[in-house]
């Protein structure tokens, strides 16, 4: 059965998409080169368009996907080789190699579910982001706040470049969105996961470094994370560290140090929130929820504080 070309383009990113959208459908397909009889992987030439073909009895289901995915984006039509202007937009950086954007938005079990080989993921790339990432904060800090300590500036720096912090930053653009994922995680709400988030992000870092240089990289970090440098500065010196002035009070009291048990989790695997309960003896001292462990931790904490003060003021 010869296959049926759904789909042509002069865009190598753009056919790159339509494969993985099909491929999100349950639809296998083919990508061809100038000559239609040579089937993927044969070198193509820039100049060469890329064809997507299908087996004859998916042609019509893609043919309607593709068409759907065209016009179904805010109810504007939509042309696919623009996949990624928006966030370009979002971000402010306008990549001159759009391959790179790609690659920093493909996952792993995308690539694992290529046959071809020929889909790279973006775990190199995310090793690279965080170490841009690492030198930008650092740097930052460095000029920001010269007569801190080097303790006080790594507690900022640990808040700034926190999973849960690139995940917030990531779902402020909706990074989240524009991954290119495998079915599985596709499934299972991987757009929405806070460590799929941040690992997107460390590479779309990484992408920007490579594409554009330092500058370009330090110009987008430095816009990005300027509110969580001031809320990191926030947290290491005004805000408290519940669990430490906890494990303080407990042992001044003579009391055994207190044990964080996870009572419960609610909600769908990529917006879990998490019941802690901290107990000071086998007595619970206090109970709280929250999107993190250690942020249901603390705020658990903080109420066992409060606790044991009313005992000691009525005491």
């Amino acid at each position: 059965m010869e296959p049926v070309i759904v789909f042509t383009s002069s865009s190598d990113i753009e056919a790159r998409v339509i494969v993985s959208l099909l491929d999100s459908h349950g639809i296998d397909s083919f990508r061809l080169s100038g000559n239609p009889q040579a089937i993927w992987p044969m070198a193509v030439s820039a100049l060469d368009p890329v064809r997507i073909a299908v087996a004859e009895h998916d042609a019509a289901a893609a043919r309607a996907i593709i068409e759907s995915h065209r016009e179904d984006v805010g109810g504007r039509v939509v042309r696919i080789r623009d996949e990624f202007d928006e966030l370009q937009t979002r971000i402010a950086y306008r990549f001159r190699d759009r391959g790179l954007l790609e690659h920093a938005l493909t996952h792993r079990s995308r690539a694992a579910e290529d046959a071809s080989g020929g889909v790279a993921d973006n775990e190199s790339l995310e090793f690279l982001g965080d170490a841009v990432l690492g030198l930008v904060v650092a740097h930052a800090l460095f000029e920001q706040y010269p007569t801190y300590s080097e303790g006080q500036k790594s507690k900022i720096k640990a808040s700034v470049v926190s999973t849960h912090s690139l995940a917030r930053h990531a779902e402020q653009i909706d990074l989240g969105r524009y991954l290119i994922l495998g079915r599985g995680e596709e499934k299972t709400g991987g757009r929405f996961k806070q460590a799929l988030l941040a690992d997107g992000y460390e590479a779309l870092i990484a992408a920007i470094f490579v594409d554009g240089g330092l500058e370009a990289a330090t110009e987008f970090l430095r816009r990005e994370l300027k509110q969580a440098l001031d809320e990191g500065l926030m947290q290491s010196f005004v805000g408290r560290d519940y669990k430490s002035a906890l494990q303080e009070r407990l042992q001044a009291l003579g009391q055994p140090l207190p044990d964080y048990r996870v009572s419960g989790e609610a909600g769908p695997d990529h917006r879990k929130q998490f019941d802690v309960d901290v107990v000071v003896g086998g007595e619970v001292l206090g109970h709280a929820r929250g999107r993190a462990k250690k942020e249901a931790e603390q705020e658990a904490a903080r109420i066992a504080l409060d606790v044991l003060a009313g005992r000691s003021s009525s005491g």
